[in-house]
């Protein structure tokens, strides 16, 4: 057979495993956003799915590879310049880092490039229809040959019906007629050839015009969804939404997710609250617990852990281990002594969050008092979490206004949950009593359950408001009993954090924000808590 009749070619541009269709699959499924930009795009142009396909794989694939135009349908040839084009853009390698084994990922990359998809296949509308002219020539010469094949048995088969003969003459060959309609048909044969050869020259002379056009157009697409990827993927670390908890999601969870991330009321915050945790996680890794700090001397006591060597010796010899059982009693070993960190609490960590009106206002670099008192929250929350201890977020304002949120140490803290703290706002005055005596039921309840005790309270506010005398006998008293430190932050506000003031004397530990762009103010709180 002529070559203008070979075998259809391919109509996937990116070359493909059925592995990698069960995930472009599932993933369609999954994305009602994909569905209708699929929908909406058909609408105007043919084999759109396909060309999403590719665009899909072209970013999840490891190495993707694309296929030689000779070897694609003509059809489809529109699609492999789109699909060229994206790859060769400069900002593809950066977004392939975002997107690579990653099909939510990859499948918002397509969505990024939509408006770009809808240019390029308005823009490649004419170049379509040219490149499909070759295939439809073939169609008509492949209709041609068979007419021709056809046509001495079609006559033959008249003949019959008209005058009862076999249809031809003595010696075999066509009659008058039937030759015609021969000759005939194999010269429409002859003009489709021709046909499709030209359609063909056109197809390639009209793709080497459009190239340029495509190319510009993908490159705009890759960095913009480049861009979007980056950006997405900096705002799920900042949120502490870890890749492990990203894949156990759905599409459409995880989309509804990242446009919360996009749109809260702490978005344009997120790259403090990732500073703000990466400050705590180096401040985990230099903190050792119960470490002994700096040697400054020896002292007497019955810590073993610090116990110096002569005394240990002691061990070795059968004559000697009463004498150090008896000291070891009496509390009057010879131990190294230290000055160093204080060891770490052991109960739950409970950050009082300060929503009143004032947090609201803003501080250097724009950054408002919120964004900075839920920032330290937040890692507040990753540092309980290392620590397998619970965690309690409480946002207060007046007395009458006070949420609580929690979040135990043996089940996960919920992306949902954790922007849910992050985003209560109440509005209103200031006052101490409601939270702190909040903090100290959950406290008292979490001793009771389990006889934990040394749970660390952290008091983030801007305000300095009075306390009654009775309650501040039964703070103390319930200090005492369930062994909890009390950490204040002054943010913003040195007044609060002056001595006399009344947040002094409810806290062990207390410091005054005034750069709300410095993250590192707070950071001896994660070596302590």
């Amino acid at each position: 057979m002529d070559d203008d009749a070979a075998p259809a070619g391919h109509t996937g541009a990116v070359v493909a495993d059925r592995f990698d269709r069960v995930v472009w699959h599932d993933t369609y499924g999954q994305s009602s956003a994909l569905r209708e930009l699929a929908g909406e795009l058909g609408e105007r142009h043919a084999y759109t799915a396909d060309l999403l396909t590719d665009a899909f794989l072209a970013a999840y694939k490891a190495a993707p590879r694309l296929r030689e135009a000779a070897e694609m349908e003509r059809s489809r040839l529109v699609n492999h310049r789109v699909v060229a084009a994206l790859l060769d853009s400069p900002g593809f390698a950066e977004l392939h880092r975002e997107t690579v084994g990653d099909p939510y990922a990859a499948a918002m990359a397509v969505l990024a490039q939509a408006g770009a998809l809808r240019r390029m296949l308005d823009d490649a509308r004419p170049d379509r229809d040219r490149d499909e002219r070759p295939d439809r020539a073939r169609q008509d010469i492949g209709g041609t040959v068979t007419a021709v094949a056809g046509a001495p048995r079609q006559t033959d088969d008249e003949a019959d019906e008209t005058d009862g003969s076999d249809g031809g003459d003595e010696d075999g060959s066509v009659p008058g007629p039937a030759a015609d309609a021969v000759r005939q048909t194999v010269a429409d044969a002859a003009d489709a050839g021709d046909t499709a050869r030209r359609a063909a020259t056109d197809a390639g002379q009209a793709l080497a015009a459009a190239v340029p056009g495509v190319r510009a157009a993908a490159r705009g697409a890759v960095a913009r969804s480049a861009a979007g990827a980056r950006k997405e993927a900096a705002l799920m670390r900042a949120w502490g939404v870890g890749a492990g908890e990203q894949e156990r999601m759905s599409f459409d969870e995880r989309a509804r997710l990242a446009e919360r991330l996009r749109t809260g009321r702490l978005a344009e915050w997120a790259e403090l609250i990732g500073r703000f945790r990466q400050m705590a996680d180096g401040e985990r890794a230099r903190k050792v617990e119960n470490a002994t700090g700096e040697l400054i001397g020896v002292t007497l006591g019955d810590d073993l852990s610090r116990v110096v060597p002569s005394e240990l010796a002691s061990l070795g010899l059968p004559e000697l281990r009463a004498v150090f059982a008896a000291r070891y009693a009496a509390g009057e070993l010879m131990l190294y002594d230290s000055r160093g960190e204080q060891a770490t609490g052991r109960g739950a960590v409970i950050a009082c969050v300060d929503t009143s009106h004032s947090m609201y206002e803003a501080g250097p670099g724009g950054i408002t008092r919120e964004a900075w008192a839920k920032a330290c929250a937040l890692a507040l929350l990753d540092q309980a979490r290392h620590g397998g201890r619970d965690f309690v977020g409480i946002v207060f304002s007046a007395a009458d206004k006070l949420r609580v949120f929690r979040f135990p140490a043996g089940r996960p803290a919920g992306p949902d949950r954790v922007l849910d703290f992050a985003e209560t706002f109440l509005g209103g005055g200031t006052s101490y009593q409601r939270p702190l005596t909040a903090a100290c039921e959950l406290l008292e309840e979490e001793f009771d359950d389990s006889a934990r005790r040394r749970g660390d309270i952290v008091m983030l506010t801007d305000d300095d408001c009075g306390v009654t005398e009775e309650w501040m006998r039964g703070w103390n008293e319930a200090k005492r009993r369930l062994g909890f430190r009390v950490f204040g932050v002054g943010i913003g506000a040195p007044r609060v954090a002056a001595a006399g003031s009344v947040l002094e004397a409810l806290c062990d530990n207390l410091r005054s924000v005034e750069d709300f762009t410095d993250v590192h103010a707070a950071a001896d709180l994660f070596r302590v808590i």
